[in-house]
């Protein structure tokens, strides 16, 4: 290497001469590929992930937040529970890790007015007509109130069904 070189390297723009030191002091992680994404899903609502078809065991770190079910296939079902984040491990049967995800949950898709009497609150969803819709939050009377409408609605309703599915004697 002749000395005329080395002095025109030196002279070299000093943002070149950091790209340079940058690369060679960068860790061969900043190369590699990024980690997946969190998964999101609003609350109340269901998301699926394909993972490998191996996967044996799911374990949630808070069941609060997210409930995950696993179907034939290696197809995971995410069901926003809560509000925030935790994450799934996915294991094969030698309990090897095949998959360490975030789960993000986030509040409902649909327009919701709160409404505020005193300090209860109240949510309803407004898709396209407002209509009570219970939410984490909500006050105890309202909450208890919509929880047990909702029960006896789907109680009548399978019990309908089921009447509907009877043979006549």
């Amino acid at each position: 290497m002749s000395l005329s070189f080395l002095r025109m390297r030196l002279r070299a723009p000093f943002g070149f001469r950091s790209l340079a030191i940058g690369v060679l002091l960068c860790p061969a992680a900043a190369f590699a590929d990024p980690p997946p994404r969190a998964i999101g899903v609003n609350i109340d609502q269901a998301r699926l992930v394909k993972l490998p078809a191996r996967v044996a065991t799911i374990v949630v770190g808070n069941p609060l937040i997210a409930d995950v079910t696993l179907q034939p296939g290696g197809i995971l079902v995410v069901t926003g529970k809560g509000y925030g984040a935790t994450n799934f491990i996915a294991m094969d049967r030698a309990g090897e890790v095949l998959v360490d995800r975030l789960i993000e949950v986030d509040g409902p898709a649909d327009p919701i007015i709160t409404v505020y009497r005193g300090v209860e609150r109240e949510s309803l969803s407004c898709m396209p007509t407002c209509q009570p819709r219970v939410t984490l939050g909500d006050g105890d009377r309202y909450f208890k109130s919509a929880l047990e409408q909702a029960g006896s609605l789907s109680g009548q309703a399978s019990g309908s069904a089921s009447a509907a599915n009877k043979p006549a004697n």
